[in-house]
């Protein structure tokens, strides 16, 4: 109903109770659902809250982070093949700072929030400003973009 939305999750493995076949539960429904990231962690009980005082913590850590591992696995698939698929889109992107790689480059986020990457060398922008860009190739969790004129920026809007 929305083309070009971006989906996103976060899953938590190993909340206590959570047993093998809620697990493989949690694998179908990202499989299903094709997020095109996720934000993936395992339960650490936090005092004081809800989960705490009601819910043994039962799921033992060693079990927590292999099913996150397995999460982590699935998922980095997934968003390498959406990320795949907007190689060559031009899109608009906010620039929020530096890359984490290099100061050389900037990192901000496009309409579906994910985390594009591009030169310094484009310009004089600054945190804050959007960037039109091409996405000329991509990873598993950021797209690499290269600026584009104007022209091309009107044209693909």
């Amino acid at each position: 109903m929305i083309p070009d939305c971006g989906i996103s999750s976060d899953i938590i493995s190993g909340f206590c109770g959570e047993t093998p076949e809620d697990h493989e539960q949690t694998l179908s429904l990202i499989r299903e659902s094709q997020f095109d990231f996720s934000y993936m962690y395992f339960y650490s009980e936090r005092p004081g809250t809800l989960a705490a005082r009601r819910y043994p913590d039962d799921v033992p850590e060693d079990e927590k982070k292999r099913r996150l591992e397995e999460i982590i696995k699935l998922q980095r698939k997934i968003s390498e093949q959406s990320n795949l698929r907007d190689v060559g889109a031009i899109t608009k992107v906010l620039i929020e700072g530096d890359s984490k790689k290099s100061p050389s480059f900037w990192m901000g986020r496009n309409d579906q929030n994910k985390v594009v990457v591009f030169s310094k060398e484009v310009g004089s922008l600054q945190p804050g400003d959007y960037a039109w860009l091409r996405i000329v190739r991509s990873t598993g969790g950021t797209l690499i973009g290269e600026k584009v004129s104007g022209m091309e920026a009107i044209q693909n809007n």
